[in-house]
């Protein structure tokens, strides 16, 4: 029987880097595209590289996508790519409504032209969320994003279940809570956070300054998350699924698990800094992954404790081996 061919565009993110070992572990040909760039950064794939295979390709750029799609054949896509970091969509909204928005309906429509047959999962957000009117948030809770992040992925939500009911497509949205790992970019606060206590407890740093401590997220592993990825598309009907741990916590408590995992006390540490509060904060997101537990058969696996654990260890590591 041939081996199952899946595309991953944002191959060299976090989630691409887990989702292509949980592919590779299934005996999957895994491919993924990346953009033409000057400086190539594969360090989160660097372990895998031999097992993939990179196709070149860019979401601004319709003919690209085709060319991956025609050249894979894939059997699976996964649409990972995206200007996902919400502060910089402040300051390039149109760029991330041009990426993150447009760039989804691109992948749909070279996958509705070249390979009607492929299965499509599109990353959604629990940012789409914003302004939250139900507390916990499901896959019916309306959206009131309160970001060009949020707003350009409800576009990429919304366009994806527009090609599944107007052309027949399998075609799945993930709505994904906060899920981080050692992988994190050091852009994202909880990374930002686990850094900073690795370089403090090093002697490297003496300070973290930080935002907003009372904002409220859900926070998972992202390695549990992307199995929730490639169960939503062995499932016989398409649909779109809250992938959360449905528990809340602060970015305070965050701050106090990663400190006393080294053994120090955040509050001789943390300054607030009013630079790192948002034009407009979502409060608190809290996601009900109650419909994913019953007919994917998903749970998350590591606790909120555990990956706070996780990814200091993985930092001190890290600034240990570059010292």
């Amino acid at each position: 029987m041939a081996k199952k061919k899946a595309l991953i565009t944002g191959i060299t993110g976090q989630d691409g880097s887990y989702l292509s070992e949980l592919l590779i572990s299934k005996g999957y040909d895994v491919y993924g595209m990346v953009r033409r760039a000057s400086v190539e950064r594969f360090d989160r794939i660097a372990h895998l590289q031999e097992r993939l295979t990179l196709v070149q390709g860019d979401l601004t750029d319709q003919s690209s996508l085709d060319e991956a799609v025609k050249t894979v054949q894939p059997d699976e896509v996964y649409n990972l790519a995206a200007q996902s970091f919400v502060p910089t969509s402040w300051n390039q909204p149109t760029l991330t409504g041009e990426v993150t928005g447009l760039g989804t309906t691109r992948v749909l429509e070279a996958v509705r032209k070249t390979r009607p047959e492929a299965r499509f999962y599109q990353a959604s957000s629990s940012e789409m969320f914003g302004k939250v009117r139900d507390v916990p948030q499901t896959e019916l809770t309306p959206f009131h994003p309160r970001s060009p992040y949020g707003v350009a992925k409800v576009y990429g939500h919304f366009i994806t279940i527009n090609y599944r009911e107007s052309y027949n497509l399998y075609a799945c949205s993930g709505i994904l809570f906060n899920h981080e790992s050692p992988r994190r970019g050091l852009e994202f606060v909880t990374r930002k956070i686990t850094n900073a206590v690795a370089r403090i407890k090093l002697g490297l740093s003496k300070e973290l300054r930080l935002g907003n401590l009372d904002a409220k997220r859900d926070w998972g592993y992202a390695g549990d998350y992307v199995e929730a990825m490639w169960l939503m598309l062995q499932q016989d009907e398409p649909d779109d699924f809250v992938v959360a741990t449905g528990e809340t916590h602060t970015v305070k408590e965050f701050v106090e698990a990663a400190f006393g995992s080294a053994g120090l006390d955040w509050e001789k540490h943390v300054v607030i800094d009013p630079r790192f509060i948002r034009p407009a904060e979502v409060e608190l997101l809290i996601g009900d992954p109650s419909k994913a537990r019953k007919k994917l058969g998903w749970k998350p696996r590591v606790s909120f404790d555990e990956l706070v654990k996780m990814m200091v260890e993985g930092d001190l590591k890290e600034l240990k081996k570059g010292a």
